[in-house]
């Protein structure tokens, strides 16, 4: 009877073994979020490499646009937004790293592509705001690495899929979604070895958007759908 015993739990032992399925649906551990409210107080036009390498070169980092009615500026907007989606994502749990919590900083576009790849981040979050001549334009706008770019080829499948599953949260609550758009002329993608997008809330030059953007409520619901997104792909079995 022992050794019977013995050898139905050696069989029950390697069932999951055996029945395991390397594209099954398994949470990842230890999941870490790098959140980059972009631009800062004081911008800095002294330039660097668009990407390793390149000669092609960039200002580190501006200040941003500011609301054409709120006269705030995007730098403001961008931290108040970030500050909310640190709280929502340390409630599920994620480990969040911050490129910025103040405005008076001086970190540069590649500076803080490094602080995501040196926490090993498993998406980079970069939040802005738009601006445009049209005081018309209004809505969200994700942008994602380039697929063809040699510097972020390997980021682009993950990045494309996370910005697909934002896009749909956003629509889910309402919110307009002007698309998703690769660049191959981001400083902050073309030096990331992790996944990377950048989401641009809204447009500053439309001022009832500028008002929203503001908005305490507005910039939740906007934060809640970066979560929402979030919990479906690191759910998501990897490409």
């Amino acid at each position: 009877m022992k050794t019977v015993s013995i050898i139905l739990l050696g069989i029950l032992l390697c069932i999951p073994v055996f029945g395991m399925d390397k594209k099954l649906n398994v949470p990842k551990q230890n999941f870490t979020v790098c959140i980059d409210p972009g631009h800062q107080a004081k911008g800095n036009n002294k330039t660097e490499a668009i990407a390793p390498g390149s000669t092609q070169k960039k200002a580190k980092v501006s200040s941003g646009t500011t609301g054409i009615g709120t006269k705030k500026p995007e730098y403001e907007v961008n931290l108040e937004a970030s500050l909310i989606l640190k709280q929502l994502l340390e409630k599920e749990g994620i480990t969040v790293v911050m490129t910025r919590e103040d405005h008076n900083v001086n970190i540069s576009n590649a500076e803080r592509a490094q602080i995501s790849n040196n926490n090993k981040a498993d998406m980079t979050i970069r939040i802005h705001c738009d601006s445009i001549d049209n005081s018309e334009k209004t809505g969200v706008t994700i942008l994602v690495p380039s697929d063809t770019s040699k510097y972020t080829q390997s980021i682009y499948a993950e990045s494309q899929k996370y910005a697909e599953y934002l896009k749909e949260a956003l629509i889910s609550k309402d919110i307009q979604v002007n698309g998703i758009f690769k660049r191959e002329d981001i400083t902050g993608f073309n030096w990331s070895q992790v996944p990377v997008i950048i989401l641009e809330m809204g447009f500053m030059s439309n001022w009832h958007e500028d008002k929203m953007l503001s908005s305490p409520e507005y910039q939740t619901k906007l934060m809640e759908s970066v979560v929402d997104a979030l919990r479906i792909y690191k759910n998501s079995p990897a490409e």
